[in-house]
């Protein structure tokens, strides 16, 4: 699957800690509703096979309204699942493996946090690189910060687009205008949130201006 730049305008990663009564298909689904583009599937201690069950009703979710589905790091599981693509970390397995394991035919996402991991992931056949953490985050307490003008200088160092992860919420995403992102990712912000949908019309709201 090609990917749409556009696809990362507002990529959610899903957290089931703080999602209260709401099945997490259903938030899953009123995330999409408020205008979220991308779905990252992302749930640990699960076996592949039990990381795939997960996401079938996800996968649904967002077939039914032409968003792609990442599953983060678990290849076999995105393999399994039909995913519309996988999403890996710097100590994951590396990018070029990725690659060479699904073709072309699945979109490939690299975390990274320096111009060389970014411009590394890309050589390796990278779609789209991750930056972050660009704030302080509860969701991954090992993420490193990355300062702006790395995520400036990664937007400006490679060809394929970059999305910022990490803290980022309706306060502090003015923060990031003008560094040449395609996106932001979020989890907390939308699937901690009373109502996901609500969140994420807020978040595409005061997103004018912050893309390329």
């Amino acid at each position: 699957m090609r990917l749409d730049k556009r696809s990362l305008l507002l990529y959610a990663v899903t957290d089931r800690r703080d999602l209260g009564d709401l099945e997490l298909a259903e938030a899953v689904r009123l995330a999409i509703e408020g205008g979220s583009t991308m779905i990252q599937l992302r749930e640990k201690d699960l076996s592949s096979a039990e990381y795939a069950e997960l996401g079938r009703s996800i996968l649904d979710v967002c077939r039914r309204n032409g968003v792609p589905l990442i599953v983060n790091d678990d290849v076999e599981a995105a393999l399994m699942l039909e995913a519309e693509g996988v999403h890996v970390g710097q100590k994951d397995l590396d990018a070029k493996s990725v690659r060479e394991i699904i073709g072309g035919r699945m979109i490939l996402g690299v975390s990274a946090e320096t111009v060389d991991q970014a411009r590394k992931a890309e050589a390796e056949g990278a779609d789209y690189i991750g930056v972050g953490a660009m704030f302080s985050t509860s969701t991954k307490s090992d993420a490193g910060l990355v300062d702006i003008e790395t995520l400036r200088d990664i937007c400006s160092s490679v060809s394929i687009p970059v999305v910022a992860i990490g803290g980022i919420s309706k306060d502090n995403l003015h923060m990031l205008a003008g560094t040449g992102i395609a996106g932001i990712s979020v989890v907390s912000a939308i699937f901690s949130a009373e109502c996901p949908k609500k969140a994420a019309k807020e978040l595409v709201l005061r997103m004018g201006g912050l893309v390329t």
